[in-house]
């Protein structure tokens, strides 16, 4: 009975860590998404970094974390996604976590960040 506890407690804990990651999205599909207008970016970069240039449209996690909500789509289900300097980064997740924890059930992750967007050559705005 104990070793079933034991696998049954070890399930549950790798289920919730796993519920802690949040799936990439792609430049392709990011920028797609940011065409149609169907998507909400969020920045956790310094905010000199964000000054130097961001991927359009973004929202500086910084500067609007207490007011986040008001950012975000009223529709629960909209994409979310945030992103920081890279792949290496994982400062991303504060911003994906406080979207997850307002109830968006759709927040992806641009682990390219914004040294991969530069890179790729796509546009940024600075500020």
């Amino acid at each position: 009975m104990k070793k079933l506890l034991a696998l049954v407690l070890s399930v549950f804990a790798a289920t919730s860590i796993m519920a802690a990651e949040f799936p990439d999205i792609s430049i392709e599909d990011l920028k797609k998404a940011i065409a149609d207008g169907k998507v909400t970016v969020i920045d956790v970069n310094s905010a000199a970094s964000y000054s130097s240039g961001h991927v359009p449209g973004a929202i500086h996690f910084a500067s609007e974390k207490e007011n986040l909500a008001s950012k975000l789509p009223a529709d629960k289900d909209a994409l979310v996604v945030a992103y920081c300097g890279g792949p290496s980064c994982s400062a991303y997740k504060a911003a994906a976590q406080k979207a997850a924890d307002l109830g968006y059930t759709n927040v992806k992750h641009l682990s390219a960040g914004i040294s991969g967007w530069k890179k790729a050559n796509e546009a940024t705005e600075a500020k």
